[in-house]
C-alpha cells in the first residue's frame, strides 16, 4: 500500500548524491533503514531543519531483517557491502529512528567520542539518557525526562505532488463507480494486534454496509504486512461491485495515494498509525477499524506491564515502588520502553479527527495541530545552543 509508493520515492532520494555541509554549517548524518515510515519522519524532520544533510542508507544483514538484533552500540547487523560507508569525518548531528539504525548511530557517537548529537525518533529500546534528543509521539511510553520531547501524533504527512499524481494514474479506473467512494486499507498483524482471516471478513462486511448504505461504492487494498491468509479471504468473500488490490512489491499500479486523492471516506485497520494519520492530515472521513489483542498470554503480560510502568513513571502517587522497579528494569535492559497504538485511536477520536468504525462521521474534519515546529526548536538548541541561551 503506502510501502509501495513510498518505496520509489525513497530510492529516488536515497540515490541523489549526498548534500555536503556548507561553510561552517554543521555535518547532519540521517541513518535511514528499511522501516518507510520511519524513514519519511526522518526526512520531513531533516527537510524542516532547512539545513544541509547526507543520506546514510543502512542495509541489514539477512538474519535481522526480520530477527531483532540484541540492542548495543554496534554495526555488526549491517550489510557492510550495501551500506553507505559510516567513516569521518563524523557528523555533528544524527538523527533516525528504529532499533537498528539507532545502534549504528549510538556506535558513531562512541566512534566519535561523544561529540556526534542524536535524535531519536520513536523510542529507544534502552539507555534513553544515551540520546540527545528522543522525539516521542503518542503512542511511545516513556518516562518525564528532559531530552524527551512529547508531541502528539506522529510526524509522517502525506506527499501532496505524489497524491497528484496518483490520482491521475487511478481516476480512469474508479470513473464508472458510484460515489461516495469508501476505501478500505488493511494492515497486518503488527504487535500486540492480531488480524486473522475471520478478522478481516467482518471488517470487509462492516466497510460494505458503510458504502451500501450510501448508495456507494467501495475499494480495499491491502499492504505489504497483510497475511496471504487475509488477503485470500478478501478475495472469497469480495462484494460483486467492489474493487481488491493486492499488494505487490515496488508495483506502480498501487493505488495508495490515488485513493487518498479521490476516496471520499476511509476505513483503516487500527495496527497502521503511519495510514491512520495520512488520512487524518487529508481532513478526510476516517474509521478507525480496530483489532484485538494476539492471545499470547505473554503479550498480555507484557501490555499489562507496560502500563503500570508508564503510569508509575508520570508520577501516579501510588507507583513509587513500581516506579523504582520499573526504572531498574529499564536501566538493566530487562524490559523496553513499549508502545501503545490504541493511543493514536484515542486522540485521532478526541480530536475529532477519527470515529470507531460503526459510528457515524463527524460533520466536518478538524484541523491537526502541526508539532514540526517544537522539533526544529529543540533540535536547533541542540545545534547552536550558544545562539539559543
Amino acid at each position: 500500500m503506502a510501502s509501495a509508493t513510498r518505496e520509489s520515492r525513497q530510492e529516488e532520494r536515497t540515490s541523489a548524491p549526498a548534500t555536503p555541509p556548507a561553510g561552517d554549517a554543521p555535518r547532519i548524518w540521517l541513518l535511514m533503514g528499511d522501516k518507510l515510515g520511519d524513514n519519511a519522519q526522518v526526512e520531513i524532520v531533516a527537510e524542516a531543519l532547512g539545513l544541509p544533510f547526507e543520506r546514510k542508507t543502512l542495509s541489514l544483514q539477512a538474519p535481522y531483517v526480520l530477527g531483532k538484533p540484541r540492542f548495543q552500540p554496534s554495526l555488526h547487523h549491517l550489510d557492510s557491502a550495501r551500506s553507505d560507508s559510516l567513516s569521518p569525518p563524523w557528523p555533528d548531528l544524527v538523527i533516525t529512528a528504529g532499533r537498528r539504525p539507532a545502534m549504528a548511530a549510538l556506535w558513531v557517537r562512541e566512534q566519535s567520542g561523544g561529540r556526534s548529537k542524536l535524535a531519536l525518533i520513536g523510542r529507544p529500546k534502552r539507555w534513553l539518557e544515551r540520546f540527545d534528543l528522543v522525539i516521542s509521539t503518542v503512542q511511545q511510553r516513556l518516562p518525564e525526562r528532559a531530552n524527551v520531547l512529547r508531541l502528539g501524533l506522529p510526524l509522517m504527512r502525506p506527499d501532496a505532488a505524489a497524491i497528484e499524481v496518483g490520482a491521475a494514474r487511478l481516476a480512469p479506473e474508479l470513473a464508472d463507480l458510484p460515489r461516495p467512494l469508501v476505501a478500505l486499507l488493511i494492515g497486518g498483524a503488527t504487535e500486540p494486534f492480531a488480524l486473522t482471516a475471520a478478522q478481516a471478513g467482518k471488517i470487509l462486511e462492516q466497510a460494505r454496509a458503510l458504502a451500501a448504505k450510501q448508495g456507494g461504492s467501495l475499494y480495499v487494498s491491502t499492504s505489504r504486512r497483510t497475511p496471504e491468509a487475509v488477503s485470500e479471504a478478501l478475495a472469497a468473500n469480495l462484494p460483486p461491485d467492489a474493487r481488491l488490490y493486492r499488494w505487490r512489491a515496488r508495483d506502480a499500479a498501487n493505488p495508495y495515494l490515488g485513493l487518498l486523492g479521490l476516496a471520499d471516506q476511509f476505513v483503516v485497520t487500527g495496527d497502521s498509525s503511519s495510514m491512520l494519520v495520512e488520512v487524518a492530515r487529508l481532513g478526510r472521513p476516517l474509521a478507525i477499524a480496530e483489532l484485538p489483542l494476539r492471545r499470547s498470554p505473554w503479550t498480555r503480560l507484557q501490555q499489562s506491564l507496560a502500563r503500570q510502568l508508564h503510569t508509575a513513571s508520570f508520577g501516579d502517587p501510588r507507583g513509587g515502588r513500581l516506579r523504582a522497579l520499573g526504572n531498574a528494569l529499564y536501566r538493566l535492559g530487562l524490559v523496553g520502553y513499549s508502545r501503545d497504538l490504541t493511543a493514536v485511536h484515542r486522540l485521532l477520536i478526541e480530536r475529532g479527527l477519527a470515529v470507531r468504525l460503526g459510528e457515524a462521521f463527524p460533520a466536518a474534519g478538524q484541523p491537526v495541530e502541526d508539532d514540526l515546529p517544537k522539533v526544529v526548536e529543540r533540535l536547533q538548541t541542540l545545534l547552536f545552543p550558544k545562539a539559543r541561551s
